[in-house]
């Protein structure tokens, strides 16, 4: 099979790998993201501490983040240790559907977070626009539940901003580098929380 192109589409190949690997370059060097990514570390290490547990959302790719992070914090990322309460909103599609067909998509999350949220849990909200209704209505509704709220968008955080006690803002406004930034900043939350909490354990 011959490929034809090669020398342009290896062009548009190298832009792209330029484009994240720049974008999430500039992850360390904004020192406000950075702060609040050590403030957002340290609510979900005392949400822990406490017995509490972290429940996340987010809607396509942002759902997919969800339960990736869920699935390194239940089961394990680095090293073997207990598994830490999780709970993706996004994974269970007879809930999704009822709740939808029922109430209206914009409930999806607000309604399992009315069932399965406790003071003192984290809702960590997925939203690369910042303004996805159900993500708004579900961290509307973690708030009147005294939950702590941390959310992932793009560079302005859109409505969802200012409804967050944390907002981690990926500097950019292109939904798959935002998206890229996203399992950058939510690979190191497992990583330390996990280190934190059972780092003293860690036998390997």
């Amino acid at each position: 099979m011959e490929f034809m192109n090669h020398a342009h589409n290896s062009q548009g190949l190298l832009r792209h790998l330029a484009e994240a690997v720049n974008t999430q370059s500039q992850l360390l060097n904004d020192d406000e993201l950075c702060e609040c990514l050590c403030n957002a570390l340290e609510y979900c290490i005392s949400a822990y501490r406490k017995g509490r547990k972290i429940l996340i959302a987010g809607n396509g790719g942002s759902a997919a983040d969800a339960q990736h992070f869920a699935g390194e914090l239940l089961s394990r990322f680095y090293f073997d240790r207990p598994p830490l309460p999780v709970v993706a909103l996004s994974t269970d599609s007879s809930v999704l559907t009822a709740i939808a067909n029922d109430y209206g998509y914009e409930h999806v999350f607000s309604r399992q977070l009315q069932a399965l949220g406790v003071p003192g849990d984290v809702f960590i909200a997925i939203s690369t626009s910042g303004n996805s209704p159900n993500i708004l209505k579900a961290l509307a509704q973690a708030k009147t539940q005294e939950l702590t709220t941390i959310g992932l968008s793009g560079h302005s955080g859109g409505k969802m901003k200012d409804l967050c006690d944390i907002c981690l803002c990926a500097p950019s406004d292109c939904t798959p580098r935002i998206q890229e930034c996203h399992l950058v900043l939510e690979h190191a939350l497992c990583a330390c929380i996990e280190e934190e909490l059972f780092g003293s354990q860690r036998t390997s």
